[in-house]
């Protein structure tokens, strides 16, 4: 691991101003589940690493005029044991409960979760965002089995967050300050495809610190659901998360985002429509399964992500069905 410098600010605009805009420069530490490792592994080699631990004002879960306030070093673990969480956005902590790793959840903070670079064998190697060999991507005829389903390239690599599903269906944002100020960006638009190496697969800029995250109020239901290879730490294969507005029996809205079968959470805009109207039943979600991968182009290797896809869209939609309200 290089040699850095290390700082410890007690305030989001102390810890700003120690930030440059340009990327490489600079690293903010929370969790560290992420970070850590991609130092060691020589992908990043900051100068100056700034720890955000000590902020108070990043921490807690609270509900406000605009809806839940969730401060950017709430572990996983606060996530999936609070009570209002649990009950009015069940998606949310359903997500971080699935987390396996008690360390991480207790360690991996929900704006590190929502920053964390992929985990794409390409990129941790070396091979940069895109796993570029040559001019020539390396994915389509290699070892594809873990990557995207969806998006075409040139990006391959799916995303590794966990809440980033949840927070687009329930129409989150972010709030991103740096010292020149601070901004809003919804979560959906937070996560971006790269076209090229140089570029970044979130909206968040070198100088910037992603300080809360703010759920909207609403009187819905929701659900994650998740496909992993095994119990002990791991990431999911294929993950849905759910949010439905009823009108008595039947869905009068629905959104339905995939997880880590794309660059960025997949917005199923056909699943939505295909259980609009309907009450949920177990034939209901696996059509609005099927209509999640009907354009889904896996790779060489990785098309069991589709069928692993369309079961964590109808067993996300059944568990959301069963909740009160």
């Amino acid at each position: 691991m290089h040699s850095f410098e290390y700082a410890n600010p007690g305030t989001v605009q102390e810890a700003a101003a120690l930030l440059s805009a340009k990327w490489g420069e600079n690293e903010v530490l929370a969790g560290g589940t992420d970070l850590l490792a991609l130092m060691k592994e020589g992908l990043h080699t900051p100068k100056r690493v700034v720890n955000l631990k000590n902020i108070k004002e990043l921490e807690g879960i609270s509900k406000t005029e605009a809806g839940l306030r969730i401060g950017a070093l709430v572990t996983m673990d606060e996530l999936a044991q609070n009570a209002e969480v649990k009950a009015s956005y069940k998606a949310i902590s359903d997500a971080a409960a699935g987390i396996p790793s008690p360390q991480i959840r207790h360690m991996g903070t929900a704006g590190g979760d929502l920053c964390q670079r992929p985990r794409c064998w390409y990129f941790r190697t070396g091979y940069g965002l895109l796993g570029m060999k040559d001019g020539k991507s390396l994915v389509p005829d290699g070892a594809n089995q873990y990557h995207a389903i969806f998006g075409g390239g040139p990006a391959y690599f799916v995303s590794a967050s966990s809440l980033g599903p949840a927070l687009i269906a329930l129409n989150a944002k972010v709030k991103l300050v740096s010292a020149k100020g601070a901004r809003e960006v919804p979560v959906a638009n937070f996560f971006l495809v790269p076209a090229s190496d140089t570029a970044r697969e979130t909206a968040l800029r070198a100088d910037e610190i992603l300080t809360e995250i703010v759920v909207p109020a609403a009187t819905v239901k929701s659900a994650t659901y998740e496909v992993r290879q095994k119990d002990a730490l791991d990431w999911p294969m294929a993950a849905a998360s759910v949010v439905l507005t009823m009108k008595g029996n039947a869905v009068a809205s629905a959104k339905v985002v995939l997880g880590h079968v794309a660059p960025k959470p997949w917005d199923s805009t056909q699943a939505a429509r295909a259980i609009a109207g309907k009450a949920i039943t177990n034939d209901s979600a696996e059509a609005a399964g099927k209509a999640a991968v009907a354009d889904a182009k896996p790779l060489s290797q990785n098309a069991y992500k589709v069928t692993l896809a369309r079961v964590a869209v109808k067993r996300a939609l059944l568990d959301a069905a069963k909740q009160k309200g």
